[in-house]
This record gives C-alpha cells, sequence and structure tokens, in this order.
C-alpha cells in the first residue's frame, strides 16, 4: 500500500454462469446493507458446495486467459460497498472481486460485523470475497492509530519481534488473543459456505507497517506462518484460501519472505512502486509461484487491457477505494475499457465450479 494518511489496503465463488446479480447497496446508504441472497431468492448450489481448493482451481483456469476485475472498500466499515458502487456507477458492471478490511480504527472495528456480511453479499450476488486486516500490533489494544507511535506504523524492537515470534511468549499470545477477534467472523463465513480469500501480514517486504521488512527464517513470514497456524490447527478456520503478499520492490530480495508451499494458496503482488509490476517482478513471481494462480493484490491504475495480455497470468486484480477516481490514475473511459473487455470477468461471471 502507499504511504499515506489513514491509507490501507480472504474469497468466494458463486458459480451463477452468467445470470443478472442482484444490486448491491449503492454508495452513502446511511445504514449498512444486510446480505442481499441471489437472484432466485436462495443460494446458488454451487456456492454451497465450493470450498477454498475450488476456489483456488477456479483461478488457476483463469491463468493466462481471464482476469477477474476488482475493487476495494476501506474505511468506513459502515459503507463497505462504497467504491464498488461506484464501479457500477462508472462502468455498469460490478466487479467481480470485492475487498473488505477489519482495519483498526475504534469506528471500523466496531463496524466489522457490517463489513463481514458485505462479504457474505457479495459471495451471494456472484463476486469473490478478499479480506485484508491492517491490525494493531499486539503491544497496543484492539484499535489504534495509523502514525508512527500510534500503532500501524509503529517499530517493534528485535527484542519485541523475538518475543513474537517465539511459541508462548508474552507477545506471541497477545498476538493470538489478537487473531482472536477476526476468528468469530472468519467463523461465520465459513460456516456460510464462503470461502474467503485471507491475506494476512501484507506487503511483509516493505518496512512501512509494524509486521514488515524484516526478511529471513524468523522475519515478517514467520508472523505469517504462526498466523496461519493458529487459524487454522487451533482455530479450525480450514474455508480460508491463503494469500500471500509482497509489494513490487527489491525483486532480487523478495523470495527471503515466502513462507513455503504449505502455507500458500495465491501469491500476489501490491503494485505502487509502479503503476504495473516490471517484466523482472512479474517472472520473479512467476518463479515462486509455480503452478500456484497469481494476482495483483492492489494496483492504483486500472491495468489496461493491453497490460493484462502483456503479464497474463494475473488471474484477479484490486483497485485501491478512492484510486478509482483519481484522474493522476484513472479515467472512467480507461475503467470502462477494462471492464468492457473480453479478457474481463465481473460479476455473475465467475464460476461455475467444477
Amino acid at each position: 500500500m502507499r504511504k499515506r494518511p489513514l491509507s490501507l489496503c480472504a474469497a468466494g465463488l458463486l458459480a451463477l454462469g452468467g445470470a443478472a446479480t442482484a444490486a448491491l447497496p449503492t454508495a452513502g446508504a446511511a445504514p449498512a446493507p444486510a446480505p442481499v441472497p441471489a437472484p432466485s431468492g436462495e443460494r446458488a448450489p454451487a456456492a454451497e458446495a465450493a470450498g477454498p481448493a475450488d476456489v483456488v482451481d477456479y483461478l488457476s483456469s483463469l491463468t493466462g486467459e481471464r482476469t477477474v476485475t476488482g475493487q476495494h472498500n476501506r474505511e468506513p466499515n459502515s459503507e463497505p460497498s462504497k467504491w464498488t458502487s461506484v464501479v457500477h456507477d462508472i462502468t455498469g458492471e460490478y466487479p467481480g472481486l470485492w475487498g473488505g478490511d477489519f482495519l483498526f480504527a475504534s469506528d471500523d472495528v466496531a463496524n466489522r460485523q457490517r463489513m463481514v456480511d458485505q462479504a457474505e453479499t457479495e459471495w451471494q450476488n456472484g463476486s469473490l470475497p478478499t479480506l485484508t486486516w491492517h491490525v494493531c500490533p499486539p503491544t497496543t489494544g484492539s484499535s489504534c492509530g495509523w502514525d508512527p507511535g500510534q500503532g500501524i506504523q509503529d517499530d517493534l524492537s528485535d527484542d519485541q519481534w523475538n518475543d513474537l515470534v517465539k511459541d508462548g511468549t508474552d507477545l506471541n499470545t497477545k498476538w493470538k488473543q489478537r487473531l482472536d477477534e477476526a476468528v468469530p467472523y472468519l467463523k461465520q463465513l465459513q460456516d456460510a459456505g464462503v470461502p474467503a480469500l485471507f491475506r494476512p501480514v501484507h506487503e511483509m517486504n516493505d518496512g512501512w507497517s509494524w509486521w514488515g521488512g524484516r526478511p529471513g527464517e524468523n522475519g515478517s513470514r514467520k508472523l505469517y506462518q504462526i498466523t496461519h497456524d493458529y487459524l487454522t490447527g487451533e482455530k479450525g478456520l480450514t474455508g480460508l484460501v491463503w494469500v500471500w503478499n509482497v509489494k513490487d520492490i527489491d525483486v532480487d530480495g523478495v523470495s527471503a519472505y515466502y513462507p513455503g508451499d504449505e502455507y500458500v494458496d495465491v501469491v500476489s503482488v501490491d503494485a505502487w512502486d509502479r503503476n504495473f509490476p516490471s517484466d523482472a517482478y512479474y517472472q520473479a513471481l512467476e518463479d515462486i509461484a509455480g503452478t500456484k494462480p497469481m494476482a495483483l493484490a492492489e494496483v492504483g491504475k486500472v491495468p489496461s487491457p493491453d497490460d493484462l495480455a502483456r503479464q497474463p497470468k494475473w488471474t484477479y486484480f484490486m483497485v485501491w477505494a478512492e484510486y478509482l477516481k483519481d484522474p493522476a490514475y484513472n479515467s472512467d473511459d480507461a475503467v470502462r475499457a477494462t471492464y468492457g473487455d473480453g479478457r474481463a470477468v465481473n460479476q455473475g461471471e465467475v464460476g461455475p465450479i467444477g
């Protein structure tokens, strides 16, 4: 993600076979929207049957051929479809992927249920929900601030970090207690049959956050491994699709952050250093991913049809919130060109599985 004030940055698959879907709540609605049923009034059978492996297999089937369109919806969590609705205003389409965030500010923490309700709505309407967590460090409370010394951009000392990644220590225990805050929401999605794309410890190769910028065995990738093992093993959250994520910096050092194939379902990058990854970065992630699907987990600029044809293994992209309407990054005509391209997979076109 960009270093900017309060700037923030995992998914389900509904086989609607291109049928029209129920409209999402419009931007600016005061009350948070309740989940919207599929057009028939019942969830499609494939949604009930789908699991994480189905989502990964589906994304793999797109590799080299098509790309799911996506849009993030950052603050406020009380309006969890704000920017998705803007996409529809511009293009007449809803994106095939919706992004939400557990976030850190007190108001957004208080509205996590609304955000998670929207994730289920998106699944029912035929989009993939993907979840990020700008998470407060275990040295603070459940809510915190953004700037250095206030939470998200804090620095942990080496001693604190070593305590964090050692099982049974004070900060390690506090980290697991912090993860417990998300467990009921993730369990809710799992019980609803929504295999969520989950992207924890994102942009781990960049040091802007308290969790990032530590390469090697006991660095940022270790925190990702601890998170994975705790949620899947101790908390039974087996319905997640695990998205490993880096930022497009230091292409030679990116492999030092990879946690291992057993921890990763999707390999992703956030393209902030450039508007679109360099060919060298694309190749580096291809080498790491092998047969795993690849994704553009955050972009400011909507990738053009030519961009996606030149680097065809990106299975989805997600535009970061307000950048959609920033004229330095996007024009409405350019957004329409990508959403209208034959490569694009929009809401209601995702699937079928199996």
